[in-house]
């Protein structure tokens, strides 16, 4: 896709201020310090737009980008900063199910991790509660730059074992140094605007 325009639309942290929007919604979900807003910025083709925390576990909004006035790029809070108390975790967790349970726009979620890492038990639990809110997460491996190429199925494969991932799932490496796996990101977006594979 050639963005020309993205804008951040909306910012929130309560359920009730979650929009009914008219456009389609894709979300992206990962622990904190995952590359979750380098990946946002990648794919909007803006540097600093998406803005990344100076406290890992701090941001518990829900975040709306607007991408050429026709999809919404949404950033889910990230997970498993050790720091955050259980009471901000609880309320994190009621949050992010209300808006995958009653977004009616919602076409995919993608869920990322660290490629240069077996998946811990967050990213686990993250990716079956995803699956058992009715959708299939794609899982996006990113930092891929900073591992040699001849590791890259090797980490996938392990992904997709950590994971116990169907044969057909897709891992996506991706890059925000080299922008390597941005294309194929946006390829499968808009292949989500009239489909519901993704969707359990």
């Amino acid at each position: 896709m050639i963005v020309k325009k993205a804008e951040l639309a909306l910012v929130t942290g309560l359920k009730s201020q979650l929009p009914e929007n008219e456009n389609m919604e894709v979300a992206f979900s990962g622990k904190s310090n995952v590359g979750k807003s380098s990946l946002i910025n990648s794919l909007m083709n803006r540097k600093a737009l998406a803005r990344t925390s100076g406290q890992p576990g701090k941001t518990q909004t829900i975040n709306f980008y607007l991408v050429n006035e026709e999809i919404y790029l949404v950033d889910l809070p990230g997970y498993g900063y050790a720091k955050v108390s259980k009471t901000s975790q609880e309320k994190w967790g009621s949050f992010i199910e209300t808006y995958l349970k009653h977004s009616k726009q919602l076409r995919g979620v993608f869920l990322l991790v660290d490629i240069r890492h077996e998946p811990n038990n967050n990213d686990v639990m993250m990716y079956n509660w995803i699956k058992y809110n009715g959708y299939v997460p794609v899982i996006i491996a990113t930092k891929m730059d900073k591992i040699n190429r001849s590791q890259i199925q090797k980490n996938v494969k392990i992904i997709k074992q950590k994971l116990e991932m169907e044969s057909d799932g897709i891992v996506i490496p991706f890059s925000a140094t080299t922008k390597q796996g941005r294309d194929e990101i946006w390829d499968l977006i808009e292949t989500m605007k009239n489909l519901d594979d993704f969707k359990g």
